[in-house]
């Protein structure tokens, strides 16, 4: 058993270093925003991999605008066969690309993994007079305009997530009035600023107003409560809006396999590392992670899904 761990750990620091020598520089897109879920998401791979010794020179670039579809065609442009260029992006990129009808798609990249699954939270200022989930129901259907909506992209996870709502409080999703900005920094002020009625995004993005109780929670889109908000999700509030935002790396176009494959390891040691685990614990990050051809099966599954959602919404024809 002893001989056992040591060739297991002596294997392990092979392929650490084995990967280490393939991949020395990473260039991370996020394609959004200072701020957002996704400039979170590339700053936290950066510091990840660079305090486990993984990648040593990692630079990350922000493209913001239409729901990470400005900064795709930009990264599909000028990276094909680059194998240092890397862009984040996740669920909410596949609504914008299907609800802006985008030039370039998911299926002009390189799919290496899922990384993170995170519940979104509608918000209201403190002082707003919206309190619960039938507080925002019956704002809705007293004058469905007149509810302003800050959150993501068009055709995003958080556009996805206030059209449930509308639909589980009755009224017609399509006629919501929902503000789409390009970052979540963006969003974050108008909510604080009293310009919108109520804020929809990942938790990560307002938690630190959440905390300093600038914000309060009208409730969460999980199933269940989750241990790091002490706030009811909808479901317990008698409305059935069961979303979860997901993120993922990928690569450019026109790489090796064996580029892909180095990538591919390195992300893979970063998925299962003390320091990226404690940092999606700080988050309200769930570890979803998911590589490779798996990852890519299930791209395609959700591309299917989200186009049939927008089309039930109203968002798309």
């Amino acid at each position: 058993m002893k001989n056992f761990g040591i060739a297991a750990f002596v294997a392990a620091l092979v392929m650490a270093s084995a990967a280490v020598a393939q991949v020395s520089e990473l260039r991370i897109m996020a394609p959004a925003g200072p701020g957002g879920g996704w400039d979170q998401t590339a700053r936290t791979i950066q510091s990840t991999l660079q305090s486990e010794g993984l990648v040593p020179n990692i630079q990350v670039e922000n493209v913001a605008g239409a729901g990470g579809t400005i900064g795709l065609q930009q990264f599909v442009n000028r990276s094909t066969g680059d194998a240092a260029a890397t862009i984040v992006g996740g669920y909410v990129m596949v609504g914008a690309i299907i609800a802006n009808e985008s030039n370039v798609t998911l299926s002009d990249i390189t799919p290496l993994a899922r990384l993170t699954g995170e519940y979104v939270v509608v918000v209201a200022n403190a002082d707003s007079p919206i309190n619960s989930a039938e507080d925002l129901a019956n704002a809705l259907r007293a004058d469905i305009g007149g509810v302003t909506w800050a959150g993501g992209s068009a055709g995003g996870v958080d556009h996805i997530a206030a059209g449930k709502f509308a639909q589980a409080a009755g009224v017609a999703p399509e006629q919501i009035n929902y503000i789409p900005y390009s970052g979540g920094g963006e969003a974050l002020a108008a909510i604080l600023g009293g310009q919108v009625s109520v804020g929809v995004s990942g938790f990560s993005e307002f938690s630190s107003q959440i905390e300093a109780g600038a914000l309060k929670v009208i409730g969460i889109t999980a199933p269940e409560r989750q241990a790091y908000l002490d706030s009811p999700t909808f479901v317990e509030q008698g409305f059935d809006v069961d979303v979860q935002n997901w993120r993922m790396i990928a690569a450019a176009p026109g790489i090796s396999d064996a580029e892909r494959a180095a990538l591919l390891d390195v992300i893979g040691m970063m998925a299962a590392s003390d320091k990226w685990n404690a940092e999606l614990e700080t988050k309200g990050w769930v570890n979803t992670y998911l590589a490779g051809d798996d990852f890519a099966a299930y791209l395609a599954e959700q591309i299917t899904a989200t186009t049939a959602i927008l089309a039930d919404l109203g968002i798309t024809e």
